[in-house]
């Protein structure tokens, strides 16, 4: 069982200018005291085609963190353009928020952005080359991705008999427990 939950995520400042900084309000509940920092994460997906071009915008440790709920604002600088390919500045792109317990990853919520011209003759006739202080960035945080891996919580090794491979469940919108989440007006919350 997991010993943490995101109760919500809202995404702050959105739609931004793509220089800005990311920012998200999260909001968790731990349900007994951990021993060791949480790692959070976000990373921003520079290309489809491969993981090189991926950039990790940020990390930040919180803890040892006792029972109860916790909030904080996450905030995070733009990428750097000069690390994304030309064709796929403009355009949809995906944001993880990632958190690990003991270098355990056991949640990654995913954010489509679209980056696209303000200007409507820019949107029109797209430049050769990216004009980024003229890029918005759109995070769609009504329908985030959210993906739950199964961690030890307890001392980082596996016991016998438990499942080696981390087994992963993603979560739906139909998600029905108390402890899933599911996209709402302002990140993730709780389903009811």
């Amino acid at each position: 069982m997991a010993k943490v939950h995101i109760i919500n995520v809202a995404v702050l400042d959105n739609p931004s200018a793509f220089f800005n900084p990311f920012q998200f309000e999260i909001t968790f509940e731990c349900v007994e005291d951990l021993q060791e920092d949480l790692e959070w994460r976000i990373i921003y997906v520079g290309s489809a085609e491969s993981e090189e071009y991926d950039q990790v915008l940020d990390t930040v440790y919180v803890g040892p963190v006792p029972e109860g709920r916790h909030m904080f604002v996450f905030q995070a600088d733009a990428p750097d353009p000069t690390k994304i390919p030309v064709g796929d500045v403009v355009g949809v792109t995906v944001l993880l928020l990632t958190c690990s317990y003991r270098s355990q990853e056991f949640i990654r919520v995913g954010y489509y952005i679209n980056n696209d011209y303000i200007d409507p003759e820019l949107r029109e006739t797209p430049p050769a080359l990216p004009q980024f202080d003229k890029l918005q960035r759109n995070i769609l945080a009504s329908n985030p991705r959210v993906t739950r891996f199964m961690i030890n919580w307890d001392d980082g090794q596996n016991k016998p008999g438990e499942n080696k491979n981390n087994g992963i469940e993603t979560m739906s919108d139909e998600a029905s427990s108390s402890n899933h989440v599911q996209a709402n007006g302002n990140g993730i919350e709780p389903a009811q």
